[in-house]
């Protein structure tokens, strides 16, 4: 039986749909006119499959490199979009993972002022987070998600089949990223997390439990704050952290394992400030070192570091403004002064990545 999440929306309720057999489920819906984006990695490991879906209809590959995700990386789609007929009551069908899915909804979002489209993910981030929520962001620079905006797709399909072809970072940078659900969620919710992570990263049964499970917990917030105006904002716990990783890293280090570390240092910060105990930063690491245990951590230069950190789009002053804890359930918006102490407590979490301890 297909299990359903209603999700509501400012423009309307849309859809996630968990199928065992998505492509199948795609082609019924599939109308003439729509176009197919569809992640090249995908397209070829998976020819044979998709070739009955995309048959009839329009397909453009796209490279899922950041790189992609740019006003230069859209403009030739767009262009290709607009010469070959494509009309505001036709529909752009997205088949990958987050880089298709923000280069879709972009331009969904823009293009003649909003046109439909439906989303097919097929790694593990995309599955357990960013396919609801209506966000939609292109890179600026070496700037992570910095335009975009909020534009939901009318139907997701999520179909675990396609886990099964993952490297084994691609499901840990998943499992990283679901992490915050469960720490923002609270202890009942992240014990949960914590006695499954070893078990998910075999995959199977108690993977996609915590696929759906993750998603109930973002639905239930995304309902509440759409649009990021201020409870939803707790979600970007980790993220300020994590994203100048991937910044100065220039993503070498994937997007859900990034967040992982910087959920540690969030972690590590509020320690250092009195509103954790020391105990529960370290139960928390234990868990998410389950999940980044094969990262080769690079050496970080400090000033570098916190120049990108300095930059993210979350900062409205020049205090540093993220996501701290007063415990499990209990994260909070704060401006932190990066002080001597804030940049010995960074300075002592990367080198404990880099020890591996």
């Amino acid at each position: 039986m297909t299990k359903i999440l209603e999700i509501q929306s400012y423009r309307k309720p849309y859809t996630v749909r968990f199928e065992s057999n998505a492509l199948s489920a795609l082609a019924d819906e599939l109308k003439p006119g729509d176009v197919l984006l569809v992640d090249h990695n995908v397209h070829e490991l998976y020819r044979e499959a998709l070739g009955p879906v995309l048959a009839n209809h329009r397909v453009i590959q796209i490279e899922a490199a950041e790189e992609r995700k740019s006003y230069d990386g859209v403009r030739p789609i767009l262009l290709e979009l607009i010469e070959n007929g494509f009309k505001k009551n036709h529909r752009l069908v997205a088949i990958g993972g987050g880089i298709t899915q923000d280069v879709t909804a972009f331009m969904a979002s823009i293009l003649y002022r909003g046109v439909e489209w439906i989303f097919l993910p097929t790694n593990l981030l995309s599955q357990c987070d960013s396919c609801i929520g209506s966000k939609t962001s292109i890179n600026f620079d070496n700037y992570k998600n910095q335009i975009g905006g909020f534009y939901p797709p009318r139907l997701i399909l999520s179909d675990p089949a396609f886990l099964e072809t993952l490297e084994d970072q691609e499901i840990r940078s998943g499992l990283g990223e679901m992490a915050h659900y469960y720490l923002v969620e609270g202890d009942e919710a992240f014990s949960r997390y914590e006695a499954n992570v070893e078990e998910a990263l075999k995959r199977g049964p108690a993977l996609h439990n915590l696929i759906h499970e993750s998603l109930a917990i973002k639905k239930r917030m995304i309902e509440l704050d759409e649009f990021d105006e201020g409870p939803r904002n707790v979600f970007n716990f980790g993220h300020s952290f994590g994203h100048a990783i991937e910044g100065y890293t220039h993503y070498g280090i994937p997007h859900g394992l990034a967040v992982s570390f910087g959920m540690d240092i969030a972690n590590a910060q509020s320690a250092r400030l009195g509103l954790i105990p020391e105990s529960l930063r370290q139960r928390v690491r234990d868990t998410l070192q389950k999940v980044w245990c094969k990262v080769d951590f690079p050496e970080i230069d400090l000033e570098t570091y916190i120049n990108i950190l300095r930059k993210d789009k979350k900062n409205m002053d020049d205090a540093v403004r993220v996501i701290l804890t007063r415990g499990l359930g209990d994260m909070f918006v704060d401006k932190i002064e990066v002080d001597e102490e804030f940049v010995e407590t960074l300075k002592s979490c990367f080198e404990a990545y880099r020890s591996g301890k």
